[in-house]
C-alpha cells in the first residue's frame, strides 16, 4: 500500500466512526488525520521529483562518458601514431634555448623550426657525427 491509499484508509475509518465532530478531541483527531493526509501527499511529490533527478543524473552520466570515450579515444589515436620504435633526437634551439625532440625526417628535414619561438634553424651534420653516432648502435 502506498502512503496516500494508507492515508484515506485512515481517513475513511475515521469517517465510518461517525464520530461527533463537535467535541475537542475529534476535532484533534479530524486535524492529524488531515496532517498526515498532506504529509503523505507531500512525501509522494518528493518521491517523485527525486525518481526524476535520478533519471536526469543517469542522461548527464551517459552523455559525460560518451565525451569521455571521445575525448580520451583521440588521445589513445594519438599514442598509437607515435611509433616507439623510431629514433628521437634531442636539440636546443639556438634561439631562445629550448630543446626540442624530433625525429629523423625532422631533422634532415629543411623545415626545422622551434616550436615554441617559431625561429627555424639548421643543424649542421658533418660525416664524423654521423659515423660516430653509427657507431654506438
Amino acid at each position: 500500500m502506498k502512503l496516500t491509499e494508507k492515508s484515506a484508509y485512515i481517513k475513511g475509518l475515521m469517517e465510518g466512526l461517525d464520530l461527533d465532530s463537535d467535541k475537542k478531541e475529534i476535532k484533534l483527531i479530524k486535524a492529524l488525520v488531515d496532517l498526515v493526509d498532506d504529509l503523505a501527499l507531500t512525501v509522494t511529490d518528493l518521491d517523485e521529483d527525486v525518481d526524476q533527478v535520478f533519471d536526469e543524473l543517469d542522461a548527464i552520466d551517459e552523455d559525460l562518458t560518451d565525451l569521455e570515450d571521445v575525448v580520451y579515444e583521440n588521445d589513445e589515436d594519438e599514442d598509437e601514431a607515435f611509433d616507439e620504435d623510431e629514433d628521437m633526437y634531442e636539440i636546443t634551439c639556438p634561439s631562445c634555448g629550448e630543446t626540442v625532440c624530433v625525429d629523423e625526417d625532422t631533422l634532415m628535414s629543411d623545415n626545422l623550426s622551434c616550436p615554441a619561438c617559431g625561429e627555424k634553424f639548421e643543424i649542421d651534420l658533418d660525416g664524423e657525427e654521423v659515423e660516430d653516432a653509427e657507431k654506438e648502435e
